[in-house]
């Protein structure tokens, strides 16, 4: 941005030059003024924007791209960034009342853009960025629903942040289950419905099949279908493979999904 910035800044002050120079003098004073300023900036301009794209680059390359994807430095920071989403969902699985049935994991390297030089979206200033994602959906028994989110917050009050970010300190959830328990009416306010989920920031987030809303409640979707799983470059686990939310809801009644933000695990600038 500050590259930028500076080029718009040189390009207007060679215009407003020119324009000054054209507006005063005779004819000939005006063609010679003209050559003049053309020699003093736009040449140095010329020189400078040069300079400013052989510096920036071009675009990162498909080979470029799959060999930094596969450096050692990205192996290591990629196991990191899976084992610690995997040992979230471990926790999930081993301390509340949910059963895990399905965890799907995307992992995606692409390659910066060349030199944007008006309105950078910044991929330009990087050769390569890895992000990875996590959603695991797991299985729960409807006729328990105020249990099993009140086990949910038991489990946080043992565990703590970052594994389980919800705990019975939290106003919400425990109106939420006292919203199934039939203590309380919409946790929202009257009129807003069932809750569907429970948010903690930027760490995690906990979604459920609506059960009081009839037929237009909120369910869990399937996920989506994987793209070309194409290591390193682009990853898309899906495990156990043969498993479906609709495989879950038919075994337990109903579905769980927690899904963590993306998170960039690795880049190389530029």
């Amino acid at each position: 941005m500050a590259t930028t910035f500076w080029i718009v800044t040189l390009v207007l002050a060679v215009l407003l030059a020119t324009i000054a120079a054209t507006r005063l003098g005779s004819p000939t004073r005006i063609r010679r003024r003209t050559t003049w300023m053309r020699r003093v900036f736009g040449l140095p301009f010329s020189i400078y924007l040069v300079l400013v794209l052989t510096a920036r680059g071009r675009a990162t390359s498909e080979k470029t791209v799959r060999k930094l994807a596969g450096s050692r430095e990205a192996l290591r920071a990629r196991q990191e960034a899976e084992s610690a989403l995997r040992d979230v969902i471990a926790v999930w699985d081993a301390e509340t009342p949910l059963t895990l049935g399905l965890v799907v994991l995307e992992d995606v390297c692409v390659g910066g853009s060349a030199p944007e030089l008006f309105f950078s979206s910044g991929s330009d200033r990087y050769k390569i960025t890895c992000t990875m994602s996590a959603t695991a959906y797991f299985g729960a028994d409807p006729r328990r629903m105020a249990d099993t989110i009140d086990g949910v917050l038991s489990a946080g009050d043992r565990t703590g942040r970052p594994p389980i970010p919800f705990d019975h300190a939290f106003h919400y959830a425990r109106t939420v289950v006292d919203y199934y328990r039939g203590e309380t009416g919409d946790p929202q306010g009257p009129g807003t419905g069932e809750p569907t989920h429970l948010f903690s920031g930027m760490t995690l987030t906990l979604r459920w099949d609506q059960l009081r809303s009839g037929p237009t409640g909120q369910l869990i979707e399937e996920p989506r279908p994987c793209g070309p799983h194409d290591p390193p470059v682009r990853r898309c686990l899906r495990e156990p493979a043969s498993a479906s939310v609709a495989d879950l809801r038919r075994e337990y009644g109903m579905v769980f999904m927690i899904t963590m933000p993306q998170k960039n695990y690795f880049t190389v600038w530029k």
